[in-house]
């Protein structure tokens, strides 16, 4: 009742606020915001937050994807099961698991509002025992027209519906922009700080699926009462990042003559054209890993091996990484000729890694025989530090309505980069069909690069590897469709990847010698009729090698809702959705690595993940009441996104976000 108070006055003061002091609004250019596309900071637009539909779904751990292999927890460890749509290991590939929530350099947006903005929003879920409580704001303000500063802060805290999965984190930001006729710099700073416990998934999955042949003939069971295979495990997660891209742009000014058909119109009108500009950005990242595990009995069943101690286990891996990319580039558009932009870079990288120490014999009786099935003829060195120098080019056109495009490629000359390869590029063209328009676009990408240096060279207590991996070749080509007549979307794609790794069910990485083909078909389409609006993404895919890259062959996300106003001012969107995927042999999560790992044992899928909700919007302010799961024993009780780690169980959530223009 308290949050729920709070919401409600939240809303109450937004709307009198926008009422009573916004009754006479300025007149001042529109708001947008844009991110940076890498390696050298092209601008591509991208929305402010302010939309109605699905922002309380937002809050439901399993629909951060169609079909979402989880902990279960808000906030804690996930990957999307929709190949398309992963990413490929990073460097300090912890952070990977927690990718969805952390702060990204590629999903960074700057603002220019002209007027101060603050997005505050605030949602929560659960009782007392498994409450869920996440608070985000996001600051931009104008000095003038083209000098910007910004801040955001997001602080997550979920207890979780099982026991020890709790999750805390707190990330916040600052940021700046500043875009002139001849100069202009975009920068941020994010940090971040989390820590998750990790249960290793419950004892026993009766305990979901027939919770009586475990009680007695009682049928129902508190989710905090289901014993864990973990009691005393948990990870500490934190990183920073700085970032900035600087650009000097070399030009001339163009005058216009005073605009006849404009009467009164008797100036001139003096504009700076870019030709060539000089690019330089800055990128400093750093991570910080450390697996704690204070129960040695639990672990003894639990890991297969404990190489350093037998105690309590605290194992940290450290890593910061250095980059400078320095570019010059040929602009689009300063004349008629010009119909793309060209540009041409240089990166150069340094990363250090440092890990505990590697102090298990080599050989000799010393070396445990369940070391590690891979050749390890040397230890793993504690620190380590890599030189990596690529070179590349860009062309993009961005002007224009008909044909727009871009392609990056890269080689790489130096270090652990020498031979690697990667080029990708999109095209997409505009035409007229059935009166309308409709977008086609085409995408490619080809690499050849050389495996993350933590991949080849680990040390801990539970897991120590020495892997001499080859390189990886991907190939992926595809098209889309979109047709805005009849509110349609179609994805077609296909990848061929070579020397895949992978973690096998050993919780070891692994490299697979051959080629596996990943096909992959989505369709979008959504109904409407009057206030009745269907909205479904169906998305099928299927791999060659499942043992290598298992995938449910089948998601589906379908939206069924009623949107329509309330005396003219409030907005509703009231209805239910799903999320759906048909089974499939999906990873087991290792915690002490933060590590999907495949297994061919237990298939989960092929249950219905519903939801009733309500979304609103009043003036300002959006705000959502929610009974997730709302079928939870009625459709069936094998509710898992992964082997043992069950799905939340029903909750109501509710949430408020509000856009406070200053």
């Amino acid at each position: 009742m308290k949050n729920l108070r709070l919401i409600f006055a939240v809303i109450l003061c937004s709307a009198l606020s926008v009422n009573v002091f916004g009754a006479k609004k300025p007149q001042v250019a529109p708001s947008y915001a844009w991110q940076l596309l890498p390696p050298l900071g092209v601008h591509e637009p991208a929305d402010i937050d302010t939309a109605l539909y699905n922002y309380g779904q937002r809050s439901v751990p399993s629909a951060q994807s169609i079909a979402y292999a989880s902990t279960g927890n808000l906030g804690a460890s996930g990957e999307t099961m929709i190949y398309f749509d992963r990413q490929p290991t990073s460097d300090f590939f912890f952070r990977d698991a927690l990718r969805t929530w952390l702060p990204m350099q590629g999903d960074h947006r700057f603002y220019n509002t002209r007027i101060p903005m603050t997005l505050v929003s605030y949602n929560t879920g659960g009782g007392r025992e498994n409450k869920q409580d996440r608070l985000q704001a996001v600051f931009s303000g104008n000095v003038n027209e083209k000098l910007q500063f910004g801040a955001n802060l997001d602080y997550l805290y979920s207890k979780g519906s099982y026991n020890y999965q709790a999750v805390k984190n707190m990330m916040w930001g600052l940021s700046s922009s500043y875009i002139g006729d001849r100069y202009e710099y975009q920068a941020f700073f994010n940090h971040y700080n989390g820590l998750n416990q990790d249960n290793g998934g419950i004892t026993d999955d009766l305990y979901i699926t027939d919770p009586a042949q475990l009680q007695g003939g009682q049928t129902s069971i508190d989710a905090k009462t289901i014993p864990t295979r973990l009691t005393a495990a948990r990870t500490r997660l934190k990183g920073q990042e700085f970032y900035m891209n600087h650009r000097y742009k070399l030009g001339f000014w163009r005058i216009t003559p005073p605009n006849d058909t404009i009467p009164g119109d008797t100036v001139e009108h003096r504009y700076y054209v870019p030709v060539t500009s000089f690019i330089w950005t800055f990128d400093y990242n750093d991570g910080h890993h450390t697996f704690f595990n204070g129960s040695p009995t639990e672990a003894a069943d639990f890991w297969q091996n404990s190489y350093l101690t037998n105690g309590p286990s605290v194992d940290p891996t450290s890593y910061w990484s250095l980059r400078n990319t320095v570019g010059v580039a040929l602009l689009e558009g300063f004349n008629k000729y010009a119909k793309a932009g060209l540009s041409a870079y240089m990166t150069h990288e340094i990363r250090r890694y440092t890990q505990g120490p590697d102090t298990i014999a080599i050989n000799g009786e010393g070396r445990p025989e369940t070391l590690t099935p891979y050749p390890y003829d040397q230890r793993v060195a504690s620190k380590a530090t890599e030189n990596l120098l690529w070179v590349g080019a860009q062309l993009t056109k961005q002007q224009g309505s008909l044909l727009r495009y871009e392609a990056t490629a890269r080689l790489g000359v130096v270090g652990a980069a020498a031979g690697e390869v990667h080029v990708d590029g999109r095209a997409s063209a505009r035409f007229r069909l059935l009166g309308d328009s409709v977008r086609v676009t085409a995408y490619g990408l080809f690499a050849n690069e050389a495996a993350p240096y933590l991949l080849k060279n680990y040390v801990s207590n539970y897991f120590i590897w020495h892997n001499d991996f080859g390189k990886t070749r991907r190939l992926r080509f595809g098209g889309e469709l979109e047709i805005p007549q009849t509110s349609t979307l179609i994805n077609v794609g296909v990848e061929n990847i070579q020397n895949k790794i992978y973690f096998n069910d050993q919780s070891l990485p692994v490299q697979h010698g051959g080629s596996v083909q990943v096909l992959s078909a989505s369709l979008q389409q959504n109904f409407r009729v009057g206030i009745l609006n269907w909205r479904n993404k169906v998305t099928f895919q299927t791999s060659s090698d499942q043992s290598v890259i298992p995938l449910p062959k089948l998601a589906i996300y379908s939206n069924l809702f009623l949107r329509f106003r309330v005396a003219k001012v409030l907005y509703v969107d009231f209805g239910l959705d799903c999320d759906y995927y048909t089974k499939y042999y999906a990873p087991n999560y290792q915690p002490a690595t933060m590590t999907f790992c495949n297994q061919q044992e237990i298939k989960v899928g092929n249950y219905p993940f519903i939801n009733v909700y309500a979304n609103m919007k009043l003036k300002r302010a959006r705000f959502y009441i929610m009974m997730s799961h709302v079928n939870q024993g009625m459709t069936g009780d094998n509710y898992f996104a992964m082997p043992h780690y069950p799905m939340n169980p029903r909750r109501f959530q509710m949430g408020v976000s509000v856009d406070f223009a200053n």
